[in-house]
């Protein structure tokens, strides 16, 4: 049977990188830039650092920098109008997932008519978008090179995602030195993000050979670095192992699809606005337990993969990586749903609105009940 696999960004990686940029800008004819990206960027001063790579290719420069955590319909609405205002005709969007997924989002209102929300689904978004550089400023999203956006809808109350070809970057500009001023606590949210888009996309339903082995490999990559970037984020050999781990990762989920995790991460996101990393990082222990008995020979695979000493016994090393998880999520401080801000009496209202999410469809045990959602969400507290 044959397989699709589809990979579309052209990738400059390494150090200054991003004196690539003024070159590429020149290379579309760019007149109008926007470039986007949060406060932290800015603080940071890596948007500074990207500005002055701009200004030497001669083009009106645009800024929007009300990047939010879980990006709304209503901020992508707000950098259209804008976008529109200024005629823009190349974007640049500096940082992790919220403001490269912004920046997609509002290339697809460029060119495509109607409001953000419709285009939620797969391969929906009719006109070519125009050019999109990204310049990620974590490792973690892998949304650089992905054809996925994630958004949330604040009237409906949770996050949905818009998967197309289209939206893909055509450019990506990987400093791993721009991940250097991650706080300790990000750097562990967003490499436990890494971590969850290896794991479940090489469970997937939609798992195929190519996506498997990016898949297993950018695990591997992230098992080995992550806790040496969080213990030293001066590290910049292991900054850039993570780095090229979200590069190969990312070319796996995107074509492999997710599951159960990001199921309950984006309904913790929509209703109390946790983190994406931290909130992955929270369940995805327990939902790898949940997951075992499915695809035993697929976690015994994983658990080898990482230099886990097997038994031989598949029942008991089926449990290996769920195990292992866990420590490492203990080791990097990740927060508890409880120490989150979650209560039980959320449970029953989350668990609910888990049952609803599309990537379920995804998760390599099906027919999941509310039950064993409020099973794994006990376990996460």
């Amino acid at each position: 049977m044959a397989e699709k696999f589809y990979v579309s960004s052209d990738i400059v990686f390494g150090k200054d990188a991003a004196k690539e940029l003024p070159g590429i800008l020149k290379e579309y004819e760019a007149k109008s830039v926007m470039v986007v990206y949060d406060s932290g960027v800015k603080v940071a001063g890596i948007a500074e650092k990207i500005l002055e790579q701009i200004e030497k290719a001669d083009v009106k420069v645009t800024v929007f920098d009300g990047v939010i955590p879980n990006p709304t319909n209503e901020a992508v609405e707000e950098a259209a109008m804008l976008a529109r205002e200024n005629e823009i005709d190349v974007f640049v969007a500096v940082g992790g997932g919220s403001s490269i997924d912004l920046t997609k989002a509002v290339n697809i209102l460029m060119t495509n008519p109607g409001e953000i929300g419709q285009y939620g689904g797969m391969g929906l978004v009719k006109n070519q978008v125009l050019p999109l550089i990204a310049i990620p400023t974590t490792a973690g999203t892998s949304s650089e090179i992905t054809n996925v956006v994630a958004l949330t809808d604040t009237k409906a109350v949770c996050k949905y995602v818009i998967i197309d070809n289209k939206i893909a970057a055509n450019k990506v500009i990987a400093d791993p030195e721009f991940t250097k001023t991650m706080p300790p606590s990000v750097t562990a949210a967003t490499g436990m993000d890494a971590i969850t888009h290896a794991v479940e996309s090489y469970i997937s339903n939609e798992a195929t050979a190519l996506t498997e082995y990016h898949s297993l490999k950018g695990l591997q990559i992230f098992h080995e670095n992550l806790p040496k970037v969080y213990a030293n984020g001066e590290d910049m050999e292991a900054r850039e192992q993570m780095m090229l781990g979200c590069v190969i990762a990312g070319f796996g989920f995107s074509n492999a699809n997710l599951g159960l995790v990001h199921g309950i991460a984006h309904t913790l996101s929509a209703h109390f606005h946790l983190a994406h990393g931290m909130a992955n990082a929270a369940v995805l222990p327990y939902v790898m337990e949940y997951n075992a008995d499915s695809c035993p020979e697929k976690m015994v695979k994983m658990a080898e993969a990482i230099g886990l000493s097997l038994s031989g016994n598949l029942q008991k090393d089926q449990y290996l990586l769920s195990e292992e998880l866990l420590k490492l999520t203990k080791q990097l401080g990740i927060k508890t749903l409880s120490e989150q801000g979650i209560e039980n009496k959320d449970f029953d209202m989350l668990a609910e609105d888990v049952l609803k999410e599309p990537v379920l469809g995804f998760n390599p045990k099906q027919n999941i009940t509310k039950q064993d959602i409020l099973n794994i969400l006990k376990k996460a507290f």
